[in-house]
């Protein structure tokens, strides 16, 4: 048996490498996409519960600013947060992360 090669068939060739080329890209692509996207998600959780803790640490200062008998901007400060912890907490749904 005899294999001749002719441009035609190194056309084929060419073009079959090219289209595996161009899909295995695009899986790669996809793949990094998605890592990246799990590590992103990842870093923001860490980051609302960061957010959280130093927000529970205000409300606790304001809150013994309070009663050491500090009022005016203590008063107001004190408010908001407690208005916006208590929203954000029925705004936002739990995530399992």
């Amino acid at each position: 048996m005899e294999v001749t090669i002719n441009a035609d068939m190194l056309i084929e060739l060419a073009a079959l490498l090219t289209a595996l080329g161009v899909i295995g890209g695009a899986a790669l692509w996809c793949h990094r996409f998605v890592l990246r996207d799990k590590k992103q998600s990842h870093e923001l959780a860490a980051i609302r519960k960061e957010q959280q803790l130093i927000c529970f640490g205000v409300l606790a200062c304001l809150k013994g600013l309070k009663e050491k008998g500090c009022n005016g901007p203590v008063t107001a400060a004190l408010d908001t947060l407690e208005n916006h912890l208590n929203q954000a907490a029925h705004d936002e749904p739990e995530e399992d992360v």
